[in-house]
């Protein structure tokens, strides 16, 4: 099997030479998901700011139910955690020390429904691999001992599928994976 530096490195070069855009489309069975499961006035859904080649997260606001999404960013706090915090599009955003866009810290730290997580590859069982930081599994392993109701899915592209994505204890399995040809259950 191989290692999960070996993948990373690979499913990096893989993302970067097929990436394509994609339309706003790619987002329609998240918001069925939304639709039919949240009968609130708004949902939190946690995103990220997509860099690397990464899944383009910003067509979700081209969508016309993006009005019942509250978005949340993270943050990568000086404890080496990450929490969430409100976004709208066009807010100001800082660059933190990956490189990464992140909103600016408030005290409204904000607890996700729904949590889109960016990944490098997955498997049939819904596993990810990260880019190694451990942030998404470290914040999740601690609000699912707290709160069992959120979502996790990953984003990614369908070319990013993996026969068996090697885990840790550590390792949280999403709840489902997003591609360009649907969603993964």
């Amino acid at each position: 099997m191989a290692s999960k530096i070996s993948l990373r490195k690979n499913y990096l070069k893989i993302r970067k030479k097929k990436y394509f855009e994609i339309k706003q489309s790619f987002f329609y069975p998240l918001l069925k998901l939304i639709k039919t499961r949240y009968n609130k006035k708004f949902v939190n859904l946690s995103s990220y700011y997509p860099s690397y080649f990464e899944v383009n997260t910003l067509k979700l606001f081209e969508t016309k139910l993006s009005k019942k999404i509250k978005t949340l960013l993270p943050v990568i706090e000086s404890n080496n955690k990450m929490n969430f915090y409100k976004w709208t599009l066009g807010d100001v955003l800082n660059i933190n020390k990956f490189g990464m866009l992140e909103p600016i810290a408030s005290s409204n730290q904000l607890s996700p429904d729904i949590m889109l997580v960016p990944l490098l590859a997955y498997d049939d069982k819904k596993n990810r691999l990260g880019y190694g930081g451990g942030y998404y599994d470290r914040y999740l392993n601690e609000f699912l001992n707290r709160n069992d109701n959120i979502i996790t899915i990953g984003i990614a592209f369908s070319f990013q599928k993996y026969h068996k994505i090697p885990i840790s204890n550590n390792d949280v399995k999403l709840n489902y994976i997003l591609t360009e040809k649907g969603i993964i259950k």
